[in-house]
């Protein structure tokens, strides 16, 4: 699901860094200009997609860095609500489901027992 999630917060930086007209802007306390919130969100992907490959991997840093940036991820989506809520809540949707997968705690029980 980082994998996911990576590439759709890729995509929606790509479209605030390229001046699109998809985001409406309106009165809000953490207003940025569009291209701000489009470096923003492209940095978050970019993290989250070396954090997917982290866990892909199964590097020992993969699930906190997968945790910590979906975490990251989930707040400058919330923060981007009222530009573009059907595409901000989806993400959060998936970056929900990313730190519920990524927090579990695994029991291991040996067979031998």
């Amino acid at each position: 699901m980082l994998m996911l999630s990576g590439p759709l917060s890729i995509l929606m930086g790509a479209s605030g860094i390229a001046q699109d007209t998809l985001f409406s802007a309106s009165r809000y306390a953490y207003r940025f200009d569009l291209t701000t919130w489009g470096w923003i969100h492209l940095v978050v992907g970019v993290a989250l997609v070396v954090a997917g490959l982290g866990v892909l991997t199964n590097q020992s840093w993969g699930r906190g860095a997968g945790a910590a940036v979906a975490g990251i991820s989930l707040i400058t989506q919330f923060m981007f609500v009222p530009y573009y809520p059907a595409w901000s809540i989806l993400v959060m949707t998936l970056d929900l489901l990313i730190l519920f997968a990524l927090t579990r705690f695994h029991i291991g029980t040996s067979v031998g027992q």
